[in-house]
């Protein structure tokens, strides 16, 4: 089957990219790291006016396809901020089955007035930026739904992502086997537009370096006239490439088995572009002040967020039987 994104999906990814091309996004980040999240908030709210938000609480439900297409532009800029798990959060809220509480949180989330950060089990124990979230929410293994506060913080490999202990905070807002079930569907949901924010990373590192070894000249030539260089540029965009169609089919199917399989492909092409283009910049590569340190540090982070490549791969072996 040949897989192709219309016309239509096409056009909202160039909008997207257009957007974020223009709203400075290295410096964004900087801000956000720094614990400044006005910035980032503007563009979260050019972002929801698109509808980039609101695809994830639809009448006839999330669109996944076109998440997709939208996270990859994302993850591509470098965007920051719990935009995964703002879309889990509503796809969950959207799954209970409680009107009264999908009427009172989702439409926040929906229109980027709200952010959500998300706990679930099978995911990372840490909250992400709760100290930027409207709503932090956590599910614990028996199947209950609780707000939760921004507990200790917690070291991260990219500073802009805040990581903290949640500490649960008041009682219950759900509880039982639909919270179990909306939790599964919310968690193969971040896994699968993770995955795609790592696609969009790995192909943010591959231009640069592309860009790079272009520019950088040994023994009076470019570097990327080198067969070795050629070579081990190839091989990042080939996995990158394979990871592609697998990211879609998997927003087609949204099969858990398959969500997993895009996003241990997808994690591993974006870790294998990051290393590429740290070998290839050499030691400009470790500099902060270059922005490709802030694609170079989100990539191990995505590959493990929402399932560690273990866990995708036991996903992904569960799937078969």
């Amino acid at each position: 089957m040949r897989f192709l994104l219309t016309e239509e999906q096409r056009d909202f990814a160039r909008s997207l990219r257009g957007l974020l091309a223009a709203a400075e996004v290295p410096a964004v980040v900087r801000a956000w790291s720094a614990g400044d999240h006005g910035p980032g908030r503007a563009v979260w709210g050019r972002l929801a006016r698109t509808g980039v938000f609101a695809l994830a609480a639809d009448e006839a439900g999330p669109l996944p396809v076109e998440l997709a297409v939208a996270f990859v532009e994302l993850g591509r800029a470098g965007m920051p901020g719990p935009v995964v798990e703002t879309v889990a959060a509503a796809v969950l809220l959207g799954r209970l089955g409680d009107e009264e509480l999908a009427k009172r949180l989702v439409p926040g989330l929906a229109d980027g007035g709200a952010v959500a950060t998300l706990t679930l089990p099978g995911g990372s124990p840490y909250a992400l930026d709760a100290d930027a979230a409207a709503y932090c929410l956590t599910v614990s293994r028996a199947g209950e739904l609780r707000s939760a506060g921004a507990g200790a913080p917690v070291a991260s490999l990219d500073p802009a992502r805040r990581l903290s202990v949640p500490v649960a905070a008041g009682p219950a807002l759900a509880a039982g086997a639909a919270v179990s079930a909306a939790a599964r569907a919310a968690l193969d949901w971040a896994r699968l537009l993770t995955a795609a924010q790592c696609l969009g990373v790995g192909e943010a590192l591959l231009a640069r370096t592309v860009a790079y070894a272009k520019e950088r000249t040994q023994f009076g030539a470019p570097i990327g006239s080198f067969q070795a260089v050629k070579h081990r540029l190839a091989d990042t965009l080939l996995a990158l490439e394979f990871a592609r169609p697998l990211l879609f089919a998997a927003a087609l199917s949204l099969d858990p088995g398959e969500v997993a399989a895009a996003k241990l492909a997808a994690g591993g092409a974006a870790y294998g572009a990051a290393l590429t283009a740290l070998q290839l910049h050499g030691a400009i590569g470790y500099t902060q002040e270059l922005d490709l340190s802030l694609w170079l540090r989100k990539a191990r982070p995505l590959r493990d967020a929402w399932g560690t490549p273990a866990a995708c791969r036991e996903a992904v072996l569960a799937g078969r039987h």
